[in-house]
């Protein structure tokens, strides 16, 4: 079964130096999760004030400069995982360092019929 992990967190949380740490961390997570043959994809986001925030309304395309919603914490980096069972994610999401400063949601992804 496939599960997305998004991982939330304050950015202002980080320091130059616990942010590395993280990313060194994080790394050796994916890479242990790739031998083991349970990571599709990962990857940190860029800062929330590189974001855009399209809606269409009534045909008319609308752009605004940052996320849809106004939150303490932002969607700071994401994993897609191929494991067997639920606990499996939730248990790999609670090794993920930003969850002991934000948190990190779990959601299956839903197949797509063929």
């Amino acid at each position: 079964m496939k599960y997305m992990l998004l991982v939330y967190g304050a950015e202002s949380c980080w320091t130059p130096e616990s942010r590395e740490d993280c990313m060194r961390k994080s790394m050796a997570i994916c890479e242990e999760l790739e031998r083991e043959g349970k990571l599709v994809a990962s990857s940190p986001l860029m800062s929330v004030t590189t974001s855009k925030t399209v809606r269409v309304r009534e045909g008319k395309q609308l752009i605004t400069t940052g996320p849809f919603a106004e939150t303490t914490e932002q969607l700071g980096g994401y994993y897609v995982l191929d494991v067997e069972t639920e606990q499996e994610a939730l248990e790999i999401a609670a090794r993920i360092p930003p969850a002991s400063v934000g948190c990190v949601e779990v959601r299956p992804l839903e197949p797509l019929p063929q």
